[in-house]
C-alpha cells in the first residue's frame, strides 16, 4: 500500500513558478513509477511527468518540456515537480500517482493516487 500526499499548490501569476511535493508513505518505492498528472476544469486528466524510482529516468509531456522538472529524494520518499514559466492553461488540480512496474508509466492506469493539489495561474 502506498499513500500519497501532495502539497505546494496555490495561486501564481503567469510567468511565475511553483514547486509541488508528493510524499509517499511506503517502505520503499523501488520498482515504482512516480508520476504527476493534472486535470483542468471540464477536461480529462492528463499526464504531466513521471520518473522511474529505480533508474531515475524521467519523461515529460511535450507541452511541459523545458518548463517543468521532476525530481525525487530517495531518503524522503518524495517527488517534486518544479514548474516554471507558468501559463493560465496550466491551471488545474495536480495529482501524484504511483504505478508498480519497470520504467515510467504515463497512462492513467496507476495503482495509487493522491488527493491532488490546486494550481491556479492568473493572467
Amino acid at each position: 500500500q502506498v499513500h500519497l500526499v501532495e502539497s505546494g499548490g496555490g495561486l501564481v501569476q503567469a510567468g511565475g513558478s511553483l514547486r509541488l511535493s508528493c510524499a509517499a508513505s511506503a517502505r520503499t518505492l523501488s520498482g515504482y513509477s512516480m508520476g504527476w498528472f493534472r486535470q483542468a476544469p471540464g477536461k480529462e486528466r492528463e499526464f504531466v511527468a513521471a520518473v522511474s524510482w529505480s533508474s531515475g529516468s524521467t519523461y515529460y509531456a511535450d507541452s511541459m518540456k523545458g518548463r517543468f522538472t521532476m525530481s525525487k529524494d530517495n531518503a524522503k520518499n518524495t517527488v517534486y515537480l518544479q514548474m516554471n514559466s507558468l501559463k493560465p492553461e496550466d491551471t488545474g488540480v495536480y495529482y501524484c500517482a504511483a504505478r508498480w512496474g519497470a520504467g515510467v508509466s504515463i497512462n492513467l492506469r496507476q495503482n495509487y493516487w493522491g488527493q491532488g493539489t490546486q494550481v491556479t495561474v492568473s493572467s
